[in-house]
């Protein structure tokens, strides 16, 4: 595999499991150094990298407390700051509106669109000092769908695409491009247990896409880490749909 990250250092969140740990086994094959962040244990990510030859330091983070970003902020600045951020980090729960509390809205927006805010924030000195960097946060196809049941969710995945349409002209002048990626369902180990499968969602969502599988963390590793390149610098501001054609507006 060529190594287009050689030199580079990721900041991936979420990246303990699931899409997280693709994108970082990915990165870091690719040649880049990754900094594992999650609220959850972060070992078996970084000893995946590590026995594949590459290198990764692992801090366990709450990315919607801004306390929490700020001890990852220094820890950032202690490793000599980074060059990729990927706002992985995410929940997915389903509660119908009439049933859904404020709390429960408030909680995930935090996760989903705060978190993006805080360590967007936190990376940004270091970006603008280099003159060069890469903002990546996952959106999802959910948003342009209106999937009911999941308010909250589809409100914050509407929230990312308008921040990385806000931040990408302001951030320009830095050398620095900001995008999103809108996957459909993925089937990871946290999907894959539970009311997705078991509601039969990814069957029928495969059905509905023009490429009849199950989408896999795989089919966005690679466009995570495109959107990371140097080939991929003059794109920026916009919402890259990775969902099999299921979208197709």
């Amino acid at each position: 595999m060529s190594r287009p990250h050689a030199g580079r250092t990721a900041l991936v969140t979420g990246a303990a499991a699931g899409l997280g740990q693709a994108y970082a086994l990915r990165l870091a094959a690719q040649g880049a150094r990754i900094v594992v962040a999650d609220i959850a244990p972060v070992d078996d990510t970084v000893k995946l990298i590590e026995a594949d030859g590459g290198a990764a330091v692992g801090v366990v983070s709450d990315v919607a407390d801004p306390a929490s970003v700020a001890a990852l902020a220094e820890r950032i600045e202690d490793l000599g700051g980074v060059d990729i951020c990927v706002n992985n980090a995410g929940i997915y729960p389903f509660v119908p509106f009439d049933d859904m509390t404020f709390e429960q809205w408030r909680t995930l927006l935090a996760i989903n669109l705060d978190s993006m805010f805080l360590v967007t924030k936190a990376v940004l000195p270091g970006l603008r000092a280099r003159s060069w960097g890469r903002v990546i946060c996952m959106s999802s196809t959910m948003f342009h769908a209106g999937v009911p049941g999941a308010a909250h969710y589809v409100a914050s995945k509407g929230g990312v695409i308008g921040l990385v349409r806000a931040l990408a002209p302001e951030l320009a002048p830095n050398g620095v491009t900001v995008n999103a990626i809108a996957p459909s369902l993925v089937r990871t180990p946290g999907t894959s247990t539970g009311f997705h499968d078991g509601a039969g969602m990814f069957d029928m969502i495969a059905g509905m896409q023009a490429i009849k599988r199950t989408q896999v963390p795989d089919d966005l590793a690679g466009v995570v880490a495109f959107l990371c390149s140097e080939e991929a610098g003059f794109i920026t501001g916009q919402t890259l749909v990775v969902d099999g054609g299921l979208v197709r507006a």
